[in-house]
């Protein structure tokens, strides 16, 4: 479930609330008549703005104002989180009071909503971030699983935390957590059997432990496992019937085996620590994939051709490097066309500044549907290992070109009409490969660039770390010459499509 509010949005409607109310007041005490327009409006508007904001706040609001009470037992999207974020970056083994006021609050707000509402209105929407501890989420699980059995659920969720967070986590500390969650789960088995999102942090389960948990969530639509595993070079071979997307970062497995999923969309896979991330058997429905990881020494070249071989319909791909080593080996076009005869949108993230961005080329190449490039060029400094002697002990390369050969001069693509570079610098790197891909794709129709991205973080790094200033053009003056310099060779395509972005 995708959260639908800013933090900022929740108290801004209280202040409302509490004007709405201090005017009603005024106005009856007064005897003059209209009242204020926010109690005016019709109860499915009043319910749609409740509904995007924080489901505490919301229900506060409702409690302000006298106009609104009625509608907290009308709700049909529910957020239950009471600052689980913020605590959980602070989260330490000292910290277990704060977590069990935490844990209680959310237990007691899942209780009495859920109790609370009219059955007869469907719950659209239910969200509920928690941290692990028995004691306070056995009672969420039984008013969950409560109102499963007693209302229409549509889509749920759980969201767990641990006390200890992630780079924290020893080898004991995943097992205690897997164990906990293990237990919770047996009792609690009628409410995972509803839901249909579940997003699992640090565990290292047992090898049958997770296809367990998939055959008990026969609802289950997206599975996020983040730092989980079941053992270190384990391997997890996954079936579900209705699970549509899957999101694995960090954890230790060798591989993944998705072996039938008849209704899986999406993957995303971040940071994987062997050498193939995925095996792909029955995905039928599979159409977007993202991978994640940062290349070292030992990381394997991945070749889309292999990766790709049982899934010959990937319409949206997504590669992000990390600012590091490029982990995937350009291959030729006949090889890669078969796998990626139905490819419409590539996005190339994080590849290292100050290299050759040529080698590209190659996946245009092989994709004749494709209709959109976007391309992200950074060093990410504040997210890199900056460290030389880390950096050497950890197998972090130097920076190096990739080596590859271009195709036929005469290569024409039909369907690219989309180019979006950011981190675009005036330099010969890059107005080359624009120059390139507008001399190929002879119906381009807008070409995008940007200068790199900001990053507050960025901005406090050490003197040491040098930064690389940016060339990108500030004037109008300065966006022209570019313009002409870009297609002043070409024949076949008009300044008018670069737009160069401020």
């Amino acid at each position: 479930m995708k959260n639908k509010k800013g933090t900022s949005r929740g108290p801004n409607l209280i202040n409302a609330m509490q004007k709405a109310t201090a005017r009603d007041e005024g106005e009856a005490a007064s005897g003059e008549a209209g009242g204020d327009r926010l109690s005016k409006l019709p109860d499915d508007i009043l319910l749609n703005i409740l509904e995007r904001v924080d489901t505490l706040e919301a229900l506060r609001a409702c409690i302000l104002c006298k106009r609104m009470l009625k509608l907290r037992t009308m709700l049909s999207r529910f957020d239950i989180d009471v600052g689980s974020l913020s605590l959980y970056r602070k989260a330490r083994l000292d910290a277990t009071p704060r977590l069990v006021w935490y844990n209680n609050a959310v237990a007691g707000v899942t209780e009495n909503v859920l109790s609370a509402r009219n059955v007869e209105i469907p719950i659209r929407e239910l969200r509920v971030k928690f941290f692990l501890r028995r004691d306070e989420f056995l009672s969420i699980g039984k008013a969950v699983a409560h109102a499963m059995a007693t209302q229409k659920v549509d889509d749920a969720e759980f969201v767990l935390f641990t006390e200890t967070a992630c780079l924290s986590c020893t080898h004991g500390d995943l097992l205690f957590h897997a164990k906990k969650f293990n237990s919770w789960f047996g009792d609690c088995a009628a409410a995972f059997a509803g839901l249909t999102r579940l997003w699992l942090r640090n565990m290292r389960f047992g090898e049958l432990d997770i296809p367990n948990i998939l055959s008990t969530c026969k609802r289950l639509e997206s599975l996020r496992l983040s730092y989980c595993d079941a053992g270190v070079c384990s391997v997890l071979q996954l079936e579900h019937a209705q699970l549509v997307e899957l999101h694995i970062d960090l954890g230790k497995f060798e591989t993944v085996h998705l072996n039938c999923l008849p209704n899986l969309q999406r993957v995303n896979y971040t940071c994987w620590s062997y050498q193939d991330p995925l095996t792909f058997g029955s995905v039928p429905q599979l159409s977007k994939l993202s991978l994640e990881n940062i290349g070292i020494s030992s990381t394997k070249n991945l070749q889309l051709s292999e990766l790709f071989v049982n899934v010959p319909w990937i319409k949206d791909l997504r590669l992000d490097f990390k600012s590091e080593k490029i982990w995937i080996l350009p291959e030729c076009p006949k090889l890669l066309a078969p796998v990626l005869g139905e490819l419409q949108i590539v996005d190339l993230d994080n590849l290292p500044e100050g290299c050759d961005i040529a080698w590209t080329m190659f996946i245009l190449e092989a994709a004749p549907s494709l209709k959109e490039v976007r391309i992200t060029v950074w060093d990410h400094l504040c997210k890199m290992v900056t460290n030389k002697d880390l950096r050497m002990n950890s197998g972090y390369c130097e920076k190096e070109n990739v080596e590859w050969q271009p195709s036929a001069a005469d290569f024409k693509h039909k369907n690219l009409v989309k180019l979006t570079i950011y981190g675009f610098q005036p330099d010969e790197n890059f107005v080359q490969y624009v120059r390139r891909v507008m001399e190929v794709a002879v119906n381009m129709k807008e070409i995008s660039l940007h200068d790199r991205e900001v990053c507050e973080r960025c901005g406090g790094l050490e003197p040491s770390i040098q930064v690389c200033p940016s060339r990108y053009p500030q004037t109008s003056e300065e966006k022209d010459i570019l313009r002409e310099e870009i297609t002043k060779e070409l024949r076949i395509s008009s300044p008018a499509v670069i737009h160069i972005r401020s």
